[in-house]
């Protein structure tokens, strides 16, 4: 296919010819059951631009995505709940454009369980009508479970088009030669928890690929797996991921040569993991998968360097500041999605609990679409008295002090990081687990000593605040807090370092 230009005046002839006045305002929830698929649209504006959707120019995706939007605001005016919500927030109807669309107010877990749990009363069409799925999530950070209702049409569509995206723009480059091509997950469903099933089905719809859904696995059948003939590429949680290097164990280099890309969600993969991964498997390249309730692919690296880019036509995506309005391109915000594909059970602007920062449009030859920057989870903030700061960044300045201070390279050592903000006692401490905790410990208390860690905090607090404060900062202002500060050197896997029912380490954790 080769890209059509369209002037300004047929860039709205051509979203009109796709989604009819009939089918933006439909009267009746039978009539909701019965609109084409916003897929079906996708692959009626690639016909008429002669283009694949995802390489279609900005101008005509954000026209058709608006125009989907006006049509899901219009559903969900039919049914009284949302109705009111919409109406609350000045809108009388659809949205006449994007600006519009950001007085619509942010949704978020409390509103997800409110509207589409027990009697489900923010549904738009009843679950009477069938062809539904619900699953859960299990609420890693509130600890409140959720769930989430989906139009298992939609849903394949959904698969369909993300498993593409991934075998054209993400392993095709990988996965080559004329081998057998293998894509693999360790992601199992729980307690109606939807990764392995969601997730799952996006990976079986990558084209030409053979797949397997392990669930998780012993060190017997994974190898099994890997003695496959052909190159792989593997879906796990970070901590999946990580735990591939003690599986891997034993493998001959034909197998361990194979093992080709690692997809990782759940956030971050510590650098020292992602070493001792590349020293098992010498092809390997590791990129972050990044998906969450409500939407089973947000962004994926398409190389190891490179930020999260969406996959076009299946969310909108919003990077929102405190009042809900879109941030300037290198600024940070809330993570908001809105799943395009949803007729019978949409729910309009999620806030994910993600933070991110935008990042420049992919907008060359090919591929068109958005990039944004994972920064942390929405909860990973240290209050320090009435002052806020991000653990992520934090972190990462601690781990270059000590690198500086010719103390030990932490990112290089350490397995697993949580802050413990004990609010009562005002102590902030840095845990982290490592292989050989006495020989970093001597070595931290020669080279730096009480006082020294002391130092080493305010030095990246104060760094944390002139950079994005953008006020002068002293280390009085943090001595003011009456916070004292540690770093605990723990063995890997210490009862110390607090981890979730599946398995997770929280950056943060608060204790009052």
């Amino acid at each position: 296919m080769t890209q059509t230009k369209l002037a300004p005046k047929s860039i709205e002839e051509i979203v009109k010819q796709l989604i009819s006045p009939e089918e933006l305002d439909p009267k009746s929830i039978d009539e909701v059951v019965k609109l084409p698929s916003f897929f079906e649209k996708m692959k009626q504006c690639e016909r008429l631009c002669d283009t694949k959707y995802s390489e279609i120019d900005h101008s005509i995706q954000n026209a058709l995505v608006l125009q989907r939007l006006q049509q899901m605001v219009n559903t969900l005016m039919l049914n009284p709940l949302w109705k009111e919500r919409i109406e609350q927030s000045g809108l009388k109807g659809a949205p006449r454009d994007f600006e519009e669309w950001q007085q619509l107010p942010i949704s978020d877990k409390s509103t997800m369980r409110d509207f589409l749990m027990e009697s489900r009363p923010g549904l738009v069409v009843p679950l009477s009508y069938g062809g539904f799925e619900i699953v859960a999530s299990g609420g890693t950070s509130s600890g409140l479970p959720t769930e989430m209702v989906y139009s298992l049409r939609e849903l394949h569509d959904t698969y369909k088009i993300a498993g593409d995206f991934i075998g054209e723009y993400v392993l095709c480059d990988y996965l080559a030669g004329n081998d057998p091509k293998w894509v693999i997950t360790t992601l199992a469903d729980y307690q109606m928890w939807s990764s392995g099933t969601m997730v799952g089905g996006v990976l079986q719809n990558i084209p030409n690929i053979n797949y397997i859904g392990a669930g998780s696995v012993m060190k017997r059948t994974y190898q099994n797996m890997l003695s496959y003939k052909g190159p792989k590429a593997i879906m796990a949680t970070s901590q999946g991921i990580a735990n591939l290097v003690d599986l891997g164990e034993g493998l001959d280099d034909e197998a361990r040569n194979s093992f080709r890309v690692a997809l990782y969600g759940s956030g971050l993969l510590p650098y020292r993991e992602q070493l001792e991964l590349k020293e098992r498997y010498p092809n390997l390249s590791i990129i972050s998968y990044f998906a969450a309730s409500q939407a089973e692919t947000i962004g994926l690296q398409l190389t190891p360097e490179s930020y999260l880019a969406a996959v076009p036509g299946l969310h909108l995506i919003e990077i929102v500041d405190e009042q809900g309005r879109w941030v300037a391109e290198g600024e940070e915000g809330e993570l908001v999605v809105t799943r395009l594909h949803a007729h019978e059970a949409p729910f309009p602007r999620y806030k994910v609990g993600d933070r991110m920062r935008r990042r420049p449009n992919i907008d060359g030859p090919g591929l068109k679409t958005q990039q944004f920057e994972f920064l942390g989870r929405s909860g990973d903030v240290i209050h320090l008295g009435d002052t806020q700061f991000a653990a992520p960044q934090i972190y990462v300045s601690l781990c270059r002090e000590l690198k500086a201070a010719d103390v030990f390279d932490l990112e290089m050592l350490a397995h697993e990081r949580q802050f413990l903000n004990n609010r009562r006692e005002k102590i902030l401490c840095l845990i982290i687990e490592v292989d050989d905790v006495y020989t970093l410990i001597c070595k931290m208390k020669k080279m730096l000593k009480n006082e020294g860690i002391r130092h080493l905090f305010i030095e990246s607090l104060i760094e944390f605040l002139s950079r994005f404060n953008q006020g002068e900062a002293t280390g009085s202002h943090i001595e003011k807090t009456g916070y004292s500060f540690e770093i605990k050197l723990v063995k890997r896997w210490s009862d110390e370092v607090h981890r979730t029912e599946l398995g997770k380490v929280p950056l943060l954790i608060n204790v009052f």
